[in-house]
């Protein structure tokens, strides 16, 4: 008997990791084991919607489960987009659905892989520096 087709996906913006887990179902997808239809604010659930309206009939046929930790409610909301997209394309292997992301938006597909830079001495953070008083 064979194996059923699981496909495990990360994305990464700023501080926030998300891990999606793509399985064959019935079209559903869960953020943090809450599903994406009642995830809020609006503003991020539309964000990470974006994969899912754009690959449109094919998600009917999968579900995916998304772990999301660290970073702020935005930060979060581009990671799990990104591990969405990628768990479609990696899951379908669908070049058509990659160039259509790539072309939409390419961090759809490419983790975002700036980071904050180190606090330097003498400053309260990484460029700020203390004022110089000459009186």
């Amino acid at each position: 008997m064979a194996a059923a087709k699981i496909v495990n996906t990360s994305g990464k913006r700023k501080t926030s990791i998300a891990r999606a887990t793509v399985k064959k179902g019935m079209g559903r997808v869960w953020i943090n084991k809450v599903p994406l239809e009642l995830h809020e604010p609006q503003l991020a659930k539309f964000k990470i919607m974006e994969p899912v309206n754009i690959a449109g009939s094919k998600m009917e046929k999968l579900d995916i489960h998304v772990n999301v930790q660290g970073g702020g409610i935005m930060g979060q909301a581009s990671a799990v987009r990104t591990a969405i997209a990628k768990g479609i394309v990696e899951f379908l292997e669908d070049k058509d659905l990659e160039t259509i992301y790539r072309q939409y938006d390419r961090s759809l597909m490419v983790s975002d892989a700036r980071r904050s830079m180190p606090k330097k001495p003498l400053g309260r953070g990484a460029r700020k520096r203390r004022q110089k008083s000459y009186r």
